[in-house]
């Protein structure tokens, strides 16, 4: 069956967040069993893996990405995982790894049909560049997998990738700050559907010294790496204060969690299903009224 969009006037974007992004996942679940396919999909990191896993249309991956993992500690990751140089979230397994040993298969020849757009952000440690890829450089489930692990590489936490010659990390560390907007308008969309992964008035806070040390620590002499993560803070808080414009204006609709239940590196898998759940709840709750102003 050939594959076909339903939205072109809106773009959808996922932000990241870690494991948050198990609450989101319900949302991106209520979208496909509802046959709401856009047309241009944008995320970053944690919402990179979101934006290939909806692309795909795979109901059970979208889930099982953000909690059956868990089961497949220390291989995925764990504290015995980073004692013995594998990161706490252990990247080589978690993307390619898990999907050719058929524990979390990826189906590429729905993603490659999907028609839609896509766009994934990451940051050249090396030069301090914000890089956004497409899908033409996804050209098979490799070069998807690595491209959507260099968009989620956090400095300290897991093992860095090379792209084209470059070490990236999270594409977080780059414009936006973690927030995908700006690829949606930067393609020419003017409304957009936001998923984000902290409760409504969220912002982030300055740094504290000890914050700063442990930049400089994971940063390794890396000088754009540091000062990405010391001013994320203000960068973030400036893109959050940009999409509640665009939500005041009618231009956004915005898919807040009501609480978060778990953080980025929970890695316990009761409570990730727990989030999935309530995200899933929620994003049923709400869908009428995405819909609404979708087609309004």
């Amino acid at each position: 069956m050939e594959l076909e969009s339903n939205v072109f006037d809106c773009a959808l974007c996922f932000e990241g967040g870690g494991y948050r992004a198990s609450y989101t996942a319900g949302f991106a679940n209520v979208l496909l069993e509802n046959g709401v396919y856009f047309d241009f999909v944008c995320g970053i990191s944690a919402g990179a893996s979101h934006t290939a896993d909806y692309l795909s249309r795979d109901q059970a991956r979208v889930r099982n990405a953000f909690t059956a993992l868990a089961d497949q500690r220390p291989q995925a990751g764990g504290m015995r995982s980073l004692l013995t140089g594998h990161g706490y979230f252990n990247a080589d397994y978690d993307y390619v790894g898990a999907a050719l040993d058929g524990y979390m298969p990826f189906d590429f020849a729905t993603f490659a049909a999907n028609p839609a757009r896509l766009a994934i952000q990451g940051f050249e440690a090396d030069t301090g560049k914000t890089v956004v890829w497409d899908k033409a450089v996804m050209g098979a489930t490799i070069p998807m997998m690595e491209h959507i692990r260099a968009s989620s590489t956090l400095p300290g936490i897991m093992k860095p990738i090379k792209v084209d010659g470059h070490v990236m990390y999270d594409g977080g560390l780059g414009e936006g700050a973690g927030l995908p907007t700006h690829m949606a308008e930067d393609a020419g969309f003017g409304r957009l559907v936001v998923v984000c992964t902290r409760p409504a008035g969220y912002r982030k806070t300055a740094p504290t010294g000890r914050d700063l040390r442990i930049y400089h620590a994971v940063s390794r002499g890396n000088e754009a790496v540091e000062a990405a993560l010391a001013t994320r803070w203000e960068r973030y808080n400036d893109a959050m204060g940009h999409l509640d414009s665009l939500e005041r204006e009618g231009r956004a609709w915005v898919f807040r969690p009501d609480v978060m239940p778990v953080r980025s590196t929970t890695i316990d898998r009761p409570k990730l299903e727990e989030s999935y759940a309530m995200g899933y709840e929620q994003a049923e709750r709400d869908f009428p009224r995405m819909m609404e102003w979708l087609h309004g």
